[in-house]
């Protein structure tokens, strides 16, 4: 995407604020978010970026602040300048067994293990989280509209998450997942009360949120 496509989403607004770079510049450092924490189906999704010392910060933000156009031109400037970059899941089965903080964080460990460097550091989006090995960590509340590199995981994560439910929609199309993308929406709902949960719905969210009957 050139400069003027990025000018004509807005990216480079005079008014933009700048995301911190680094939180511990002495390290290589990592920052981590997840997506799609609140859905009622498929996967949590989590990624980790580690942006090199020269990274030039065009306007990143928190994913949930851009529209679908900006999260797209950034996954590709990301993947594009990052020093290294990694994304995992942790599945509905495992949310469902764990819980969804447990399984959020499962997912970023899972991302931070596939990373082609080891960080020295991590900054997390939150205020949660279990020490990866013995890696030191920094939980940071919002912290994905601060830093510049969580920023990015929760682009790569959501993004990702995005492509993925709008696959699973072909399979099951009457969720509407390829809009609501597994969130609970009240068409979501419904569907849900009409012709049951898929595969891929967590149970327990479904239990708990439409007091389903549910075994498991």
């Amino acid at each position: 995407m050139g400069s003027h496509c990025a000018a004509s989403l807005g990216i480079h607004s005079k008014d933009q604020v700048m995301l911190l770079p680094f939180l511990n510049q002495s390290f290589i450092e990592a920052g981590v978010d997840e997506a799609g924490r609140g859905c009622l189906a498929g996967p949590v999704f989590a990624a980790a970026v580690i942006l090199p010392q020269s990274f030039e910060d065009p306007g990143l933000d928190d994913s949930k602040k851009m529209s679908h156009e900006k999260r797209l031109f950034f996954r590709s400037y990301i993947l594009k300048h990052a020093a290294a970059y990694a994304i995992a899941t942790a599945t509905a089965e495992e949310i469902d067994k764990i819980n969804i903080l447990n399984a959020s964080i499962l997912a970023m460990h899972r991302a931070i293990e596939a990373l082609s460097m080891q960080p020295g550091f991590l900054i997390i989006d939150g205020n949660r989280f279990k020490q990866f090995k013995n890696i030191p960590y920094q939980t940071i509340i919002k912290g994905d509209g601060k830093y510049a590199s969580i920023a990015a995981a929760s682009i790569l994560a959501k993004t990702e998450r995005d492509f993925y439910m709008e696959k699973l929609a072909d399979e099951f199309p009457i969720y509407n997942w390829q809009k609501n993308k597994g969130y609970p929406t009240l068409f979501h709902r419904e569907q849900i009360i009409k012709h049951g949960i898929s595969p891929h719905h967590r149970k327990s969210f479904c239990k708990n949120n439409l007091q389903l009957h549910l075994n498991f």
